[in-house]
């Protein structure tokens, strides 16, 4: 085959134009939060420049904003040696902790008159350390002990708040900067909201919900939800930059294109930092995050260097530390709630109490083994205190204000709404019912059904739902389309008109599209935004249903457990005639670009695999074709593949197709397999 087309000068420097103008544009929209060109104008550039790269792939740069994210998960993270070790800091807990810490560092350096210093918010989240080599990142790892972390790199380029390439002309040889990754308040709550729509354990703050998102093997996940970072400080070694103070490094880190935490404050004295400390005790719950304290620190660099470090601390740095609100309380009793999915939730009963600022009631246990950790009784004296200021939660129990005779808490064993064992798998830490009869669960499948991401049924909610599933008049999200006004009209309070509306809005949902109808059927694992992924890759629920794990973890954002998921939930056979019962009252199983009934051609059931360079189509092109057509694609060539599409440049996969005897086709023979047969 003929050689690959190289790059024209123009091309490069259009490939350059294009990177500079993205980064640009990045800079201006997760940084400045002032952005200067639309998303549809950012859209335009970027896929002009994705274009080029898969034309010209010697084109492509590790700074590039395509290499955000990649497209393999990675199979582990490797311990790796700081460059810079990070150190702890020493905590204050009060004013009078400040002081001492003045005095002590003072006595170190007793000839300083004026020292000010520098204040920033203490970010809840996770500590990162970044590597630039000439401008670019090159390795992105955690925190770890200080000394060696974990490399996360991949991970950590998926944050568009941390930049590829430096905004320097001559960068250092190597630039270290350190800061704190972490989750906005909004992004933690609807990733809660992912989580128990889709029947996962919650996350019990951001910093948990962050330090799970940065040890996904799979930076898409990373991507899609949306980590944000502030960087804090850093360190190069070169005589091109001077930087005198710690107040300078942050804007200087602002200026190279990173985000810098805009509460900070430079405060001449220690007065001026009791201050700061103060007004951010109450402030701090009108932040888009979580902040546990104040981190405080002398700005002369200078200074810093002949304070040092002790064996575990700067002697130039503090953590000012907000005391957690704790309150106590006595355990009533314990709850167990049933979710959609059959998760079993046990939640505490508590005598009402004010905590920051709320009055709260009720405390989750998550699961058995908290219960079993807390040893909790009844009439239990516990202490309450709101997880990431958000969660009410049972820190620990008072065990010596137990009432005498209090009898110990136990998991249950059997459902407390259908009475069948319930199952703990091995590989969860969550108690199942699996009866599928079970009436709370199929109270939350029709909640969740009717509710407004799903298919927004106006008028059908949990009272109606309890209704229903009580008097026995559904039995099945597919019922929900066979039920007729005189039958809502025996249901309580219920009047002709509304039954009417409510009928309606049942016909009504028939036109919501396949994305949602995806997001509504529960599968566990399959939040709104994993529906509409899955719908662009797979536009109709046949298509969906045929595939196998392995080609639904191929779509951008599933991983391998969502895609097992998907996959076991059509292979049930009462699932199947779900969809079948769904299909016949009419509702949307296929998307816009979707085509089922499927037009039977030749390459329907068939596996695909494309390679190489084609002619006219991109191969995301073609393989979208085989998918709408009705055949299946995988990346890697094997027996059961049917069909190699083979481009200029096809390397290892056309040698493997050839030794198995795989049928291989040119751009043209495959454009007519796509002809609908006679």
């Amino acid at each position: 085959m003929d050689s690959v087309e190289q790059a024209t000068p123009d091309i490069k420097q259009r490939v350059q134009e294009l990177t500079q103008i993205l980064q640009k544009a990045s800079y201006e929209y997760y940084v400045l939060d002032a952005p200067t060109i639309e998303d549809a104008v950012y859209d335009r550039f970027y896929h002009e420049l994705r274009d080029l790269e898969i034309c010209y792939p010697e084109l492509i740069s590790p700074n590039s904003p395509t290499q955000r994210v990649g497209e393999r998960p990675a199979s582990q993270f490797i311990s790796i040696k700081h460059n810079v070790p990070l150190y702890s800091l020493e905590n204050a807990f009060g004013n009078e902790d400040l002081i001492t810490w003045e005095q002590r560092w003072r006595k170190v350096e007793p000839d300083i008159s004026q020292a000010d210093y520098v204040c920033e918010l203490k970010i809840d989240g996770s500590a990162l350390a970044l590597t630039y080599e000439n401008g670019l990142l090159v390795r992105g790892a955690t925190r770890g002990d200080g000394v060696t972390g974990e490399d996360i790199t991949s991970n950590v380029r998926a944050i568009r708040s941390i930049p590829l390439r430096l905004n320097l002309d001559n960068p250092p040889p190597l630039v270290e900067v350190r800061g704190e990754a972490f989750l906005p308040l909004d992004t933690f709550e609807q990733i809660n909201r992912e989580r128990e729509q889709s029947g996962d354990t919650l996350f019990a703050n951001p910093r948990n919900a962050v330090a799970g998102t940065l040890r996904q093997l799979d930076a898409r996940m990373v991507a899609q939800r949306k980590p944000d970072f502030y960087a804090y400080t850093l360190h190069f070694q070169t005589d091109k930059i001077h930087l005198a103070s710690q107040w300078d490094a942050l804007e200087f880190l602002q200026t190279v294109g990173f985000r810098v935490n805009p509460e900070r404050q430079l405060c001449p004295t220690m007065q001026d930092v009791f201050a700061y400390c103060d007004r951010w005790s109450i402030g701090r719950t009108q932040l888009r995050y979580l902040t546990d304290g104040v981190v405080v620190k002398l700005n002369s660099f200078d200074l810093q260097e002949r304070l040092g470090f002790t064996q575990k601390f700067p002697r130039w740095a503090i953590a000012f530390k907000y005391p957690a609100e704790e309150a106590p309380t006595i355990v009533e009793d314990i709850i167990f709630n049933v979710g959609r999915t059959g998760a079993i939730t046990p939640v505490a009963k508590l005598r009402p109490v004010q905590l920051a600022g709320t009055t709260v009631s009720r405390a989750t246990l998550h699961n058995r083994d908290r219960i079993e950790e807390l040893k909790l009784c009844e009439g239990d004296t516990v202490i309450v205190r709101k997880a990431g200021e958000i969660i009410p939660e049972i820190v620990r129990v008072l065990p010596e204000l137990r009432p005498e005779g209090a009898q110990s808490y136990e998991m249950l064993t059997h459902c407390p709404e259908c009475g069948e064992a319930v199952v703990k798998p091995d590989d969860e830490a969550v108690t199942r019912c699996i009866n599928t009869s079970c009436p709370a669960i199929l109270r939350g499948a029709l909640t969740h059904w009717a509710s407004r991401d799903a298919l927004d049924v106006n008028g059908v909610g949990e009272k109606l739902v309890l209704q229903l599933v009580d008097q026995g008049l559904v039995h099945s999200v597919g019922d929900l389309y066979e039920l007729t006004i005189e039958q809502l009209l025996t249901l309580e309070r219920m009047g002709t008109k509304s039954a009417e509306k409510i009928i309606q809005a049942i016909q009504d949902s028939k036109k919501q599209p396949w994305a949602r109808v995806l997001y509504a059927l529960g599968i566990r694992h399959v939040g709104s935004v994993n529906a509409q992924v899955l719908t662009q890759s797979f536009p109709s629920v046949d298509l969906l249903a045929q595939a196998n794990p392995a080609e639904i973890a191929q779509v951008y954002g599933i991983g391998s457990e969502i895609a097992q998921s998907v996959h076991g939930w059509f292979q049930n056979h009462g699932n199947q005639r779900l969809i079948e019962r769904l299909r016949s009252a009419g509702l949307q199983l296929v998307g816009e670009d979707g085509n089922t009934p499927l037009i039977a051609t030749a390459i329907t059931g068939k596996t695909f695999v494309v390679t190489g360079t084609l002619p006219t189509l991109k191969r995301d092109e073609a393989k979208a074709m085989i998918q709408k057509a009705g055949g299946k694609v995988t990346d890697s060539v094997s027996k059961k593949t049917n069909y190699l599409v083979v481009g200029e440049d096809a390397g290892s996969k056309l040698e493997k197709a050839q030794t198995l005897g795989v049928t291989l086709l040119s751009e043209d023979e495959f454009l007519q397999l796509l002809e609908p047969r006679s």
